[in-house]
């Protein structure tokens, strides 16, 4: 069943971040359907110095975050790699959670061709990789993850606590203190997690 919007709108992006784990994002483009389910994400906040919007700071990049949560955020990272979010709580508390990795279920031959890559585990093993093999790029920031290009269900899958890795963030040294936010989520051993 598709995740409705009041799933996105909760206020504790954290705890919506874990509680991706396990759901299925999909991708439709052309009549192909790729798929994977969410094994690793990451909390962002307003509040917090990793985030975009931190101190509700507003640019052509973060607007969407001020939408209301359900929406599709996605950025380009060093100028290469599309980053794909989820907005998440109410308008104009910019919040998102990024997905960092998901465990390849459908259209797999498809996501190798667009990742130009053979081998499996590294076709959605980060947010960059992901965004590729799933055929997402900038041009769905925005959209709602409520339509039909892109969207994410849940299977219904109960994820044990003791199967959940918590940790701090990858790659936001800059952000000092809040850099040590517990606010990364895994899957643990899951083969296609990403790598500092």
């Amino acid at each position: 069943m598709k995740l409705k919007k009041s799933f996105y709108q909760r206020p504790c992006v954290d705890q919506i971040a874990k509680d991706l784990l396990g759901k299925v994002l999909i991708s439709r483009f052309n009549n192909s359907l790729t798929s994977g389910i969410i094994v690793e994400t990451e909390a962002y906040s307003f509040k917090e110095k990793g985030c975009h919007a931190y101190n509700n700071l507003r640019t052509a990049r973060t607007e969407t975050m001020f939408g209301d949560g359900g929406k599709i955020y996605v950025y380009l990272c060093y100028g290469i790699h599309n980053m794909f979010n989820i907005v998440t709580n109410k308008k104009e508390k910019a919040e998102a959670v990024l997905v960092r990795a998901i465990e390849p279920i459908e259209g797999t031959d498809l996501m190798i061709a667009r990742a130009s890559t053979r081998n499996s585990h590294r076709i959605t093993s980060g947010p960059g990789k992901l965004t590729k093999a799933l055929g997402i790029d900038r041009t769905m920031d925005g959209q709602l993850l409520t339509g039909y290009d892109v969207w994410i269900e849940d299977p219904g899958t109960k994820i044990a606590f003791s199967r959940i890795v918590v940790t701090k963030r990858i790659g936001i040294d800059y952000a000092g203190e809040d850099a040590l936010l517990p606010w990364r989520f895994y899957l643990k051993d899951n083969p296609w997690i990403s790598r500092p």
